[in-house]
């Protein structure tokens, strides 16, 4: 690949042609594959309805260059299981079988391609349920390491803590997605609306504190990666039952 941009592009699978992609798991340097999934829904009136996909997107491509050149980072499924915010106009939805099909389908196409080691990284509470639900069926299938996490499960509590002045993470375009936002992607905020709407939690982020917690996230998602990688950190396949 060219060198400009070469630190994104190579942990991107849809940067690479076939031939690109085809030699480098002919080579043997990847290793793992990460799957976003997250949604594009309203965030209040402040945040982009871009946020859960973006953040996820930021997460899964920071790690994977962490861990270059063993991970490669799929597209993102940018549209998630949100029926619950279907009273906002603008909200997308996926009913939760068609939308694990399409998972798992996703799933099944990295496998093929050559991959055993596979972390889903969630960005949407919405696509938790659902997923959980079904993990260990699409682990009995497949029979590989494969793995389903929130990116925000894996940033410890006590640095979390320590950053956010309402001590409450996740939450929905609360204290800590905006304060992901505005160290992440600041022109997402809209400042003027989250001080005239009724929900003021939002108002306690700071972007320093979002970047620390970015930071920490990418750090326990590489580490988590690297587990798959190395052997240390194997799915428990649930038995089949005769």
């Amino acid at each position: 690949m060219p060198e400009s941009n070469r630190d994104t592009s190579e942990v991107l699978l849809h940067k690479h042609t076939r031939r690109e992609f085809r030699e480098r798991m002919q080579s043997g340097e990847l290793k793992a594959c990460i799957i976003p999934v997250a949604a594009t829904e309203q965030h209040l009136e402040h945040l982009a309805m871009e946020h859960d996909w973006r953040s996820v997107m930021l997460v899964a491509t920071e790690a994977a260059k962490q861990l270059a050149p063993q991970v490669i980072v799929a597209p993102s499924m940018n549209i998630g299981i949100s029926e619950h915010h279907m009273r906002h106009p603008g909200t997308l939805s996926a009913m939760p079988g068609g939308w694990l099909s399409v998972l798992f389908d996703t799933i099944r196409s990295m496998h093929h391609a050559g991959f055993d080691n596979i972390l889903v990284l969630n960005g949407h509470g919405g696509n938790m349920a659902p997923c959980l639900g079904m993990w260990g069926q699409f682990q009995q299938r497949l029979e590989i390491n494969l793995h389903f996490e929130s990116y925000w499960n894996l940033l410890p509590e006590e640095v979390a803590f320590a950053n956010l002045k309402t001590k409450r993470f996740p939450g929905h375009a609360q204290e800590f997605e905006t304060a992901f936002a505005l160290a992440a992607f600041p022109e997402n905020v809209r400042h003027d609306a989250m001080q005239e709407q009724t929900d003021q939690e939002p108002m306690e982020a700071t972007a320093e504190a979002g970047q620390i917690m970015i930071d920490e996230i990418v750090k326990q998602v590489s580490q988590y990666i690297s587990g798959m990688i190395d052997g240390t950190n194997i799915a428990e396949i649930p038995p089949f039952h005769s």
